[in-house]
């Protein structure tokens, strides 16, 4: 009976099914990890039969790669998103993507999900290797480009000094579920915007 409700309620739009898919593996794949998540338990999630379900993803490799691709075009990793706001200065923006994520109750920290998926990918998902190294350059190139906005006489160098304490914050956090993790990278990104910018007033 399950079964046909899922089938009846995909039939008022493919849209809508593609939609609860990808809302489905986002929650799944970054909680319960991609491999421990099978697509029987993504169909039951999604609510649609196997049939709607391969006829949007013929693989569960597509539904990966189109999961990690949402996170450049629609929703945005949180703290990369800190490099957007227009309320704070440059300086403070580079600081700000170290805060580590807020939640009530405190939640499993999963870390970065291009990370996640190249990790459990172990050479054999080349396409999402490709879209894990893209979304990493272009971080560093924000983090760049913030760099110099700030002030820093080698925005290069500080940017990819940033990116480095960023992604072993997320990495670390992950492998013990530890926030701390992002207080001491805070205060060592800190100490390398003293060094690279001065005494610059308003940070």
């Amino acid at each position: 009976m399950a079964a046909t409700a899922s089938t009846n309620g995909t039939a008022r739009g493919g849209r809508g099914a593609r939609e609860r898919i990808l809302r489905a593996a986002q929650e799944l794949f970054y909680t319960r990890g991609i491999h421990a998540t099978g697509v029987a338990a993504l169909i039951e999630a999604a609510h649609v039969s196997p049939r709607t379900f391969y006829v949007h993803f013929p693989t569960k490799n597509a539904l990966v790669e189109e999961y990690l691709r949402r996170f450049e075009s629609e929703k945005s990793i949180a703290a990369e998103a800190e490099l957007e706001r227009e309320d704070l200065p440059p300086a403070q923006r580079l600081l700000a993507i170290f805060a580590p994520a807020e939640g009530d109750p405190p939640t499993l920290i999963r870390g970065c999900p291009f990370h996640n998926a190249v990790i459990e990918g172990a050479g054999e998902l080349p396409e999402v290797a490709r879209l894990a190294q893209r979304h990493k350059q272009a971080f560093r190139d924000r983090l760049v480009a913030a760099a110099a906005e700030a002030g820093a006489a080698d925005p290069d160098a500080l940017g990819r000094q940033l990116a480095v304490l960023y992604e072993g914050a997320n990495a670390l956090a992950a492998s013990c579920n530890d926030a701390q993790v992002f207080t001491d990278a805070r205060q060592a990104a800190h100490t390398l915007l003293d060094i690279a910018l001065g005494a610059t007033p308003g940070r």
